[in-house]
């Protein structure tokens, strides 16, 4: 295996969650009875560039495909973040209707829509159908397509250029960053400004957040790493922020190399407290097995505790993260009834793996479990607030991850 960045030969494992279904394989009851494919979940790092990898072993355009299941729009915590932004981005760079706004990886418009709201042109660049056509169905201009060099030329051949070009949560899942990172340089205009928002993989290794890695993930970030690739194409990065979504991340504001905006103190700043901690050194990476290995054997602990006492747990929330989670433990429906979930395309399906039946949340209402163990951690308050009734009969909220709390 080579890096994904400079194409060097990898050795050095970083952690090693064995055999997973994808992660966003959700079953059909018809299913079942099939034949699972499960690939190698094993991440390494680079001591050049420090890029933490997973092996391409499941191609992109097979996982997202025409029945991926992620919606954002679920989320409400998820919709006020994206509104959040877009106010910002109108008020501290003036963004309006004579500029163009293409977002990479727009899932079901569920950003782009606010951009609307404010008379803004926008276009989704989205691969997965099915979330696409939810887009559509808003009126939202969306080409069904994977973002790189090639389609950059094709849509600049036309005429379209980026005056602001974003992606939430995108880089981690781009099996070919250089061909990704040109393809913006190549879209973007003379004074154009790209925001990305991704994982920041120091809050992955400190939080022991191995949950967030899955085959659709084939790359994690630091700031450093993150800023050697952009510079390599001709693109330099201005400022960042630090934002709690997803357990911790960065915002990038990134411009063509010498561009009008001058670069913030945060981005050195950043670099620095990165550099403290030895992210650019291969002991920073070191140990993390063994703490991932720590959370298995708690939560297997606790469930089986419950099982012998006649109690009964739940999940909620059919996340990436969670069948990471249940699959990497080995935890099944013996010890997780079901979990309830808000999409309605995911409810009536069944867990990769697991096996675990997916339902909705009156489910909950209806069989009033001892104990809900939430798998979307990173919304934990918005579903301690919407499932604060399971009070009533003495219920409790778990979360496995940094490591388990009943509460």
């Amino acid at each position: 295996m080579k890096c994904r960045f400079d194409s060097l030969p990898l050795s050095q494992v970083f952690v090693d969650l064995g055999h997973c279904p994808p992660s966003n394989s959700y079953l059909l009851k018809d299913q079942l009875n099939e034949m699972e494919a499960y690939y190698p979940l094993k991440l390494y790092v680079s001591e050049n560039t420090f890029l933490v990898q997973v092996d391409e072993h499941k191609r992109a355009d097979e996982i997202f495909g025409g029945e991926y299941a992620y919606f954002s729009s679920f989320s409400q915590s998820w919709l006020r973040h994206a509104e959040q932004y877009v106010d910002m981005m109108v008020q501290r760079f003036g963004i309006n209707n004579h500029q163009q706004v293409i977002e990479i990886a727009s899932n079901d418009g569920y950003l782009l829509q606010y951009f609307m709201k404010h008379g803004v042109p926008v276009l989704g660049i989205e691969p997965s159908l099915s979330v696409a056509q939810a887009a559509l169905d808003k009126g939202i201009e969306t080409l069904v397509d994977f973002f790189g060099v090639e389609l950059a030329k094709k849509l600049k051949a036309k005429g379209v250029g980026a005056d602001l070009l974003l992606g939430n949560n995108v880089l981690a899942h781009v099996p070919d960053i250089n061909d990704f990172v040109a393809g913006m340089k190549i879209l973007l205009s003379e004074n154009g400004i790209i925001t990305m928002e991704f994982p920041h993989l120091m809050h992955l290794v400190e939080q022991i957040e191995f949950d967030t890695i899955y085959h659709e993930h084939f790359s994690y970030y630091s700031f450093y790493t993150v800023s050697k690739i952009f510079e390599a194409h001709g693109l330099e990065i201005f400022d960042v922020d630090e934002i709690p979504t997803h357990g911790g991340s960065l915002r990038i504001y990134v411009q063509h190399e010498k561009g009008p905006q001058s670069v913030s103190s945060n981005v050195e700043a950043l670099l620095a407290k990165e550099k403290s901690k030895g992210m650019q050194t291969m002991d920073y990476y070191k140990g993390f097995q063994e703490k991932v290995d720590g959370i298995k054997i708690s939560l297997l602990k606790f469930l089986v505790e419950q099982k012998e006492a006649g109690r009964t747990v739940a999940g909620y929330g059919a996340a990436a993260k969670g069948n990471t989670l249940l699959n990497f433990c080995g935890v099944r429906g013996d010890l997780v009834s079901f979990v309830a979930d808000a999409s309605d395309f995911k409810q009536g399906r069944y867990l990769p793996g697991s096996h675990i039946p997916i339902v909705s949340e009156d489910a909950i209402k209806s069989e009033k479990p001892d104990y809900v163990l939430i798998l979307p951690w990173n919304l934990r308050e918005e579903i301690v607030d919407q499932l604060s009734y399971i009070r009533e009969w003495g219920g409790e909220f778990v979360t496995a991850i940094p490591s388990l709390e009943c509460f």
